[in-house]
């Protein structure tokens, strides 16, 4: 029997995500949201109630884009999770990609790149080979890590931003859209322009 699917969020990321799943011809029980609701998406159900989390069957993904938000959940709730991969994307037979992790259209995962919990990868990204992806990251559209690059968990890599190879960027960080990234950046940086240059560091 085909385990069916409750994501947490309704906003415009669930909205993606329901078209992943349609096209990968899953089943979509409910979407949750943390209050009482009333409403669907497409024709998809809206649910406030949490006894939904009692439903052994369902495989979730949380369809929130806020990194730190994500994080949150899952040390509230320990759920069983999924992975929405689309069809359209390239991924190596060699690629390792984790619970949780949603992969948009026209994505490509190169071989041995490791892909963590929780993770976007927003359409179009390219992640090259030998790649490590800590959880809850979001590459968003048109970025491009080349070989051998490091992300540490819960950075945000803005869209079209290029990470050059070999790079190593820390926890926490967020890549400005556009921004070439040429050497290491450390924990909590904000980082913008060609080439990449810091402008905040918010040590923790």
């Amino acid at each position: 029997m085909q385990t069916s699917y409750c994501l947490y969020g309704a906003g415009g990321h669930a909205k993606v995500i329901i078209e992943i799943l349609e096209k990968s011809k899953k089943e979509i029980h409910c979407l949750y949201v943390d209050e009482n609701y009333d409403s669907e998406i497409f024709e998809y159900k809206i649910s406030g109630k949490s006894d939904i989390f009692e439903v052994r069957s369902l495989n979730w993904l949380i369809a929130i884009g806020n990194n730190s938000v994500r994080k949150k959940i899952t040390e509230s709730h320990f759920l069983s999770y999924g992975t929405a991969i689309d069809p359209s994307t390239n991924i190596s037979k060699r690629a390792r990609i984790l619970e949780g992790t949603v992969i948009m259209p026209g994505v490509s995962v190169n071989s041995s790149t490791t892909i963590g919990k929780h993770i976007i990868l927003n359409t179009n990204s390219s992640i090259d080979h030998d790649c490590q992806v800590s959880d809850f990251v979001h590459i968003s559209p048109n970025a491009t890590l080349c070989g051998g690059v490091f992300i540490g968990e819960g950075t945000h890599v803005g869209a079209g931003a290029v990470v050059i190879p070999g790079v190593r960027i820390g926890k926490w960080c967020t890549i400005g859209a556009g921004s070439v990234i040429i050497k290491d950046v450390p924990d909590f940086s904000t980082v913008v322009g060609n080439p990449g240059r810091i402008i905040k560091n918010e040590n923790k």
